[in-house]
This record gives C-alpha cells, sequence and structure tokens, in this order.
C-alpha cells in the first residue's frame, strides 16, 4: 500500500472482531510509529498498549464509572464548544455515525449505550493509551498528535483499523490506577485497533472533508 493509499483508507472503525493483532506485527508498528517527529526530537508521547483481558477490565471499570453518574475529569479540556463552522462538521459526523447506527435523536437509552461503547474501545482487541509528562502542555501534545497520524497510517498499512478516541481520556484516574502510573502521566487520547468486523452498524459511517481552499491559503510574491 502506498502512503497516498494509506492516507485515504484510513477512517475511524467503531466495531471490531474479537482476532488479535499479532505481537510481532504491533511491535513493528510501534517502532515506526518512534519515527514521528517532534520538537526537538524529545518524543514526549509516552504509549501504553492493553490488550485481552486487561483491556476488557479497564473499559468495565469506566463503564461501571459513568453508570453510576461519576464525572469525568480529564487531564485537559475535553467538553470543548465548538463554533461557526466546526461545530456545523461536528453535528454533520454525529448525524451520519447516528444515522448508520439506526439511532434516534431523542433515543436517550441507545446514545447512552453507543456513548458506553467508547468507554470499551468498541470492542477492540488493542488499544494504546498516550500520555505525556505533567509538565508539557500545548506544543507537546501537538507532537502528540503527529504521533498518532503515524501510527494510525502504519496500522493502515498492515490491513489494521483503528479509531482515535477522545473518548478513552475521561476517566484519568481509573486508567492510571489500572495501569499503575502515577499523577505524573496525563493521557491526551486512547486508539483503539484491531481488524474491522464488517456487520457492525456503526462502520457504514462516511464523513467527508472540507475543500482544500476552505483551509489552506496560498501566498506568493510580496504584499505591498
Amino acid at each position: 500500500m502506498t502512503l497516498d493509499e494509506a492516507i485515504l483508507k484510513r477512517r475511524s472503525v467503531r466495531g471490531f472482531l474479537p482476532r488479535e493483532v499479532p505481537e510481532e506485527t504491533i511491535r513493528e508498528v510501534f517502532e515506526l510509529a518512534q519515527r514521528a517527529p517532534s520538537n526537538c526530537n524529545i518524543q514526549p508521547w509516552i504509549s501504553h498498549v492493553v490488550s485481552g483481558e486487561s483491556l476488557k477490565a479497564l473499559g468495565q471499570k469506566m463503564v461501571d464509572a459513568a453508570l453510576a453518574g461519576v464525572p469525568h475529569d480529564p487531564d485537559f479540556t475535553a467538553d470543548r464548544k465548538f463554533p461557526g463552522v466546526y461545530r456545523e462538521r461536528q453535528i454533520d459526523a454525529a448525524v451520519k455515525l447516528y444515522g448508520a447506527m439506526g439511532i434516534e435523536r431523542n433515543d436517550r437509552p441507545r446514545r447512552e449505550w453507543a456513548y458506553r461503547r467508547n468507554l470499551q474501545a468498541f470492542d477492540a482487541p488493542h488499544a494504546v493509551f498516550v500520555f505525556m509528562h505533567g509538565d508539557f502542555e500545548e506544543r507537546e501534545a501537538v507532537d502528540l498528535g503527529i504521533y498518532a497520524q503515524t501510527l494510525m497510517l502504519a496500522l493502515t498499512s498492515r490491513g489494521i483499523d483503528s479509531c482515535a478516541q477522545g473518548a478513552l481520556s475521561l476517566y484519568p484516574t481509573i486508567i492510571r490506577d489500572h495501569l499503575g502510573l502515577d499523577a505524573t502521566h496525563r493521557i491526551i487520547y486512547g486508539i483503539s485497533f484491531g481488524y474491522e468486523d464488517v456487520a457492525m452498524p456503526a462502520n457504514a459511517t462516511r464523513v467527508g472533508r472540507a475543500p482544500l481552499d476552505t483551509s489552506v491559503v496560498f501566498h506568493r510574491g510580496l504584499r505591498t
């Protein structure tokens, strides 16, 4: 698969088969992700790959917290309100996702069920939880975004599907306790990965991208 093909093929998959990715392949993918660029080459990402029963147990802990009404306590702002066209794009994505699942806007029980599937990494056999050191802020968080894209493209090129999830950062205390980490580890996001379950309705979701000229401005010559 060429780089162009991997970029075009990669999409968020929200339903996985139980089949695990071979450990050798996982290590190969993460070795490639280590090549991601970062400011001053500090490589600020700290990745914890959680699989099998450990991932199921962690997901259940977060679901139990949600059902008990435990409020989210993300290390970084998670409930930001998007303005203007950004809000329109968010709504469009949600309409297409819930439409694919056949969930009506006023169907609160099924919407809550769909939310809880996020916390269970969509039943993926693997998820990586990506942290950075507690002293780091926005500049280093950008590097984690570059790392995520590198990782997901490497997965895609090997026929492995993934979904980057902010929802996997909503209960950082539960995650840290499960993984035996201290508070200096601040989580940015998680990425669930494995092999797509094509029978899962959510995986029929397709979203577009804004036209190039709405996002990119080309400058030539000198301004006078």
